[in-house]
């Protein structure tokens, strides 16, 4: 019989056996859109048009001003006028409308993945079956089977595929996802992750309100798309590529701040509350965060005097908004093309939740292929994010050499 000592290095043996050798990476991109975009100069005429509040002149006008300091271009959405008109229950929060909702949103929202996943599995060289397990997070959802089950069948994926489904994780949504993605592949030798992040705005949208200035923000922030990865460890070359390498993931609650950003679903849909404060709260906290998400790192990074020489990075952040931008470059100090990508990202396509910090991915992994300034001389980054917490989601980043470097 064997004795303790011996079974424990048996089962060591065995978990060592199960553990991929290497860190997880990205090994493909995909993002997607709905066809309908509406600019961001219009869309105050647009909303209050569909909405038929043109009557609330000083609402309006005080929509067209965020939407003209928003930073913002152009959005697209999956839900049209047609849409609207059809439901008049989505524009009167006294009636029940969350049913309707789902059912509107669902088809939609597991076909954007599958656009988005379609195109990352292409660029990733192997066959979906390939995929072992499936990770999907959406703010636009609330039921089971869901989007998880939905795209697995769109994409033709294994019955046996391991799925985890993610809900109203907000704006940190796609990095939670990665997160998990991360932690599946290195511990699971040869696993290969697909991540889709996917989000449609109609769950929250609804009529202007006077008595929810914070209702008006994200409406004129928040908008429809999708993005997806795959992550494995140990990539089998030359078919598979590593884009950027996961070194660390963290994660960090900032005290006193459980009703600074919220996510409620009710009978009427999901509503959103974002504290005016949560700029100043990022100022005046997220240096302090990223320090110790890198501290354990050994990283030799300091600048003369003391602190992180932030600049020496390349970053990844998830443009929740104009001023969330405003407020990491300000207190790290940062360079304005620092956070180049992530502003490309919000003017282009606004706030998709989730799904945008996987847009910011794919800008900055383009960036870099293009041969710009970062590309030799910053291979460690952070990506950031925010969701309901006040949480602050960080991974740190490795960028592996392109195609063309190699």
């Amino acid at each position: 019989m064997a004795t303790i000592a011996e079974q424990v290095t048996v089962l060591e043996d065995l978990r060592r056996a199960q553990r991929a050798n290497g860190p997880a990476a990205v090994l493909a991109i995909g993002t997607a859109t709905p066809a309908n975009c509406v600019l961001q100069d219009q869309f105050p005429d647009w909303y209050f048009r569909v909405t038929g509040s043109h009557h609330l002149t000083k609402l309006k006008a005080k929509m067209k001003r965020i939407c003209d300091k928003s930073g913002i271009k152009k959005r697209y959405f999956h839900h049209t006028e047609e849409t609207i008109s059809s439901h008049p229950e989505f524009l009167d929060r006294a009636l029940p409308s969350l049913g309707a909702r789902l059912r509107t949103t669902a088809d939609a929202v597991a076909e954007l993945a599958a656009a988005a996943a379609a195109t990352a599995i292409a660029e990733w060289g192997r066959p979906a079956v390939d995929i072992t397990h499936l990770v999907v997070a959406t703010n636009s959802g609330a039921d089971e089977p869901g989007a998880d089950l939905r795209l697995a069948m769109l994409l033709g994926l294994r019955p046996t595929v391991r799925r985890t489904l993610l809900y109203l994780h907000g704006c940190s949504a796609g990095l939670v996802a990665i997160r998990v993605a991360k932690d599946i592949a290195e511990n699971n030798r040869g696993a290969r992750v697909l991540v889709a992040c996917a989000h449609a705005v109609l769950l929250s949208f609804g009529a202007p309100d006077e008595a929810r200035l914070d209702a008006l923000v994200t409406t004129a922030l928040f908008a429809d798309g999708a993005g997806a990865v795959v992550v494995g460890a140990d990539p089998t070359l030359p078919v598979e590529r590593p884009v950027f390498h996961f070194v660390s993931s963290s994660q960090a609650t900032l005290p006193a701040t459980e009703r600074t950003v919220g996510i409620t679903l009710g009978e009427s849909g999901v509503e959103y509350g974002v504290s005016t404060e949560v700029p100043t709260l990022v100022r005046n906290s997220i240096e302090r965060c990223l320090a110790d998400s890198l501290a354990p790192l050994g990283l030799a990074n300091a600048r003369d005097g003391g602190g992180w020489n932030w600049n020496s990075l390349f970053f990844a952040v998830h443009p929740g908004g104009r001023a969330l931008l405003d407020s990491y470059e300000a207190a790290l100090g940062l360079d304005a093309r620092k956070l180049a990508a992530s502003r490309h990202v919000l003017a282009e396509y606004g706030n998709m939740l989730g799904a945008t910090i996987i847009f910011v991915l794919d800008e900055i992994r383009r960036r870099r292929q293009d041969g710009g300034e970062e590309r030799e001389d910053c291979r460690w980054g952070i990506m950031s994010g925010l969701g309901p917490g006040l949480t602050v989601e960080t991974i740190v980043l490795h960028a592996a050499g392109s195609r063309n470097e190699d």
